[in-house]
C-alpha cells in the first residue's frame, strides 16, 4: 500500500525565526522582530503591551535568529542531503515592501528570495511558501492600526501580486496566512493588533479576521490567474479538543472550542461564514462590517488544499473544579491524565494526529498537508555538536505512523509532511533557542551567544532513511 510516491517529505521554518538580517537589504521592521524574550513576551504577543520599537531593556532574538540570511546555501545543502522533497519557508513581507504601503517593491528583498528558490530548485526541492508567517510591517501598524483597517487588504494584494509574478515558475505551493486562527489567541503575533484600554477586543479581532479572510481569497484568485499551476492552501493551528469526561456538557464544550478554530477554515475552504458564526456574533454583539462583494469573493476563491500544524490535542472541562492546566502551542489546555508531556508541558498524542486528519478530511474533503509537527526539547551536544536525540526520533516516528495510518487505512488524502524547525531556530512561543526542534544543531544560546555552527544530530540520519524509504523504514 504505502504513501503516494510523490509524497512531499521535508521540513518547515519561518523567516522571523531563522533569517535574521532584520536591518539588511533595505528590509523594514515587522511586528515579529519586536517580540522580546522574558516576562513581557506574552503581553506583547497578546497586544496588551505595545512595543513598536526596540528598547535597551529587552533582548530581541529575531534580530539575528540563526542568520539564515547568510547561511542559506549551507542550510539548503543539508536539507538536500537529508533528501527533502519540499521545504516550507516564509518570505518576510517587510523585506519586499519595507513599509507595507510602498509604491514599488524592494528589489534587494525580491532578489534575495529568488536566490533562495533557485538554490532549492538546484537540489529539486519544492518550495512551499508562506506569504505571511505572522509578519506585519510595523509602519502598517502605526499608520493604519494593522488588520483592523480594511486598507490592509490592498497592501496585502499588492504584496501577493508582486510575489506571484516574480516567482512564477519557481514556486507553485503557497500558504496565505500561517495559523490564521492564532489571531484569537495571540493577536499581535497573528495580526499586528495592539488594543486600547476601552476597546472591544473581540470585535476588533473578528473584524481583522474578516479582512484577512477576504485578502486570502483575493490572493487565491490572483495566484490562479498568474499561474494556473499554483496551488494555494490555508493554514490552521490544529489539534482537536477532547471532553475531559463523558459528561454531555464537556462534549458540547469540546465541539464549541473546535468550532472557534474551524471557523476560519470553514470560510477559506467552503467559501461562506457558517451559521454558528452568525449566531455567535449576534449573541456577543460582534458586528462584522462587510463590503458588498465580500461574500461573493469568499465563495468564489476557496483554497486548493488545507494545511495545519499539529503538536498536541487539547482538553476542555465545564466543571470549574478541574483546574490542572498544561502548556501548549501559544495557549493552555486542561491536562490530559492519559498522555506524557514534553519538557515544555506540551502533551504528546500521536493518535490525536490521526484523529485530526480524519476530522479535517471528513469536514472539507480537500487534500491535507501537515506543515508543522515536532518536539521542542533541550539538546546536549558533544564536542563535535552531535546530539543523541532518540527522544525526538521516538516522537516523530509515532506521529509518522499515525499519519500513515490515516492515509493508508482511513483513506485521507495527504500531500506531505514537513517537521517544524528542521534546523534549530528561535521558538515562537518563548523566544528561546534552548527549545530545539531540529535535525541540525545550531550553536547559539538563549542570549544570542554562539558560533552559529551547524552540525548533524542523530535524527538527521534517521530522517534521511525515512525519506529515502518513503516512510517505510522508521528504524
Amino acid at each position: 500500500m504505502g504513501l503516494n510516491p510523490n509524497f512531499l517529505w521535508g521540513g518547515a521554518t519561518a523567516a522571523n525565526q531563522t533569517e535574521g538580517g532584520y536591518d539588511l537589504g533595505n528590509r523594514g521592521l515587522a511586528n515579529v522582530d519586536l517580540l522580546p524574550t522574558g516576562k513581557d513576551r506574552a503581553g506583547v504577543s497578546a497586544g496588551k503591551i505595545k512595543m513598536l520599537e526596540f528598547d535597551d531593556q529587552h533582548f530581541y532574538p529575531a534580530k539575528e535568529a540563526i542568520d539564515m540570511y547568510h547561511h542559506y546555501f549551507e542550510d539548503i545543502k543539508l536539507f538536500a542531503e537529508m533528501g527533502f522533497k519540499t521545504y516550507r519557508m516564509s518570505i518576510s513581507w517587510s523585506r519586499i515592501f519595507p513599509n507595507g504601503d510602498d509604491e514599488q517593491p524592494n528589489e534587494e528583498g525580491l532578489r534575495f528570495y529568488e536566490n533562495v528558490f533557485l538554490e532549492l530548485r538546484k537540489y529539486n526541492i519544492e518550495p512551499l511558501v508562506t506569504l505571511t508567517h505572522f509578519d506585519v510591517p510595523v509602519n502598517l501598524i502605526k499608520k493604519y492600526g494593522s488588520w483592523r483597517n480594511r486598507k490592509m487588504i490592498d497592501f496585502y494584494e499588492q504584496y501577493c501580486r508582486t510575489a506571484f509574478n516574480r516567482y512564477k515558475g519557481l514556486v507553485k505551493y503557497w500558504l496565505t496566512f500561517n495559523e490564521v486562527n492564532m489571531i484569537l489567541h495571540a493577536p499581535f503575533i497573528g495580526a499586528g493588533l495592539c488594543f486600547e484600554p476601552d476597546e472591544n477586543e473581540e470585535q476588533v479581532k473578528y473584524q481583522a479576521m474578516h479582512h484577512q479572510l477576504v485578502a486570502s481569497a483575493i490572493a487565491t484568485k490572483i495566484a490562479h490567474e498568474v499561474d494556473p499551476e499554483n496551488k494555494i492552501g490555508c493554514m490552521l493551528a490544529g489539534g482537536n479538543n477532547y471532553p475531559y469526561s463523558c459528561r454531555p456538557e464537556d462534549y458540547a464544550k469540546a465541539i464549541e472550542k473546535d468550532r472557534e478554530n474551524y471557523l476560519f477554515i470553514d470560510i477559506q475552504s467552503r467559501g461562506a461564514y457558517p451559521n454558528y458564526a452568525f449566531k455567535k456574533f449576534a449573541r456577543e454583539n460582534i458586528q462584522i462590517e462587510m463590503k458588498q462583494g465580500d461574500q461573493e469573493i469568499l465563495k468564489q476563491y476557496t483554497v486548493d488544499f488545507i494545511s495545519f500544524s499539529y503538536y498536541s490535542s487539547r482538553v476542555v472541562a465545564t466543571d470549574s473544579s478541574v483546574t490542572n492546566e498544561t502548556a501548549g502551542n501559544i495557549y493552555k489546555s486542561i491536562k490530559n491524565p492519559y498522555l506524557e508531556s514534553s519538557e515544555w508541558g506540551w502533551q504528546i498524542d500521536p493518535l490525536g494526529l490521526r484523529s485530526a486528519l480524519n476530522v479535517l478530511y471528513d469536514r472539507y474533503q480537500k487534500p491535507l498537508f501537515i506543515v508543522e509537527n515536532g518536539l521542542g526539547a533541550v539538546d546536549t551536544p558533544d564536542e563535535n555538536g552531535y546530539v543523541e536525540d532518540d527522544y525526538r526520533i521516538d516522537y516523530l516516528r509515532e506521529h509518522i505512523k499515525a499519519f500513515k495510518a490515516a492515509a493508508e487505512e482511513d483513506g485521507v488524502e495527504l500531500m506531505g509532511y514537513t517537521t517544524w524547525g528542521c534546523i534549530d531556530l528561535v521558538s515562537a512561543g518563548s523566544g528561546e533557542m534552548s527549545k530545539r526542534y531540529g535535525f541540525i544543531y545550531v550553536d547559539r544560546d538563549d542570549e544570542g551567544k554562539g558560533t552559529l555552527k551547524r552540525s548533524k544530530k542523530k535524527s538527521f540520519y534517521w530522517y534521511q532513511k525515512v525519506i529515502e524509504s518513503n516512510g517505510e523504514d522508521l528504524g
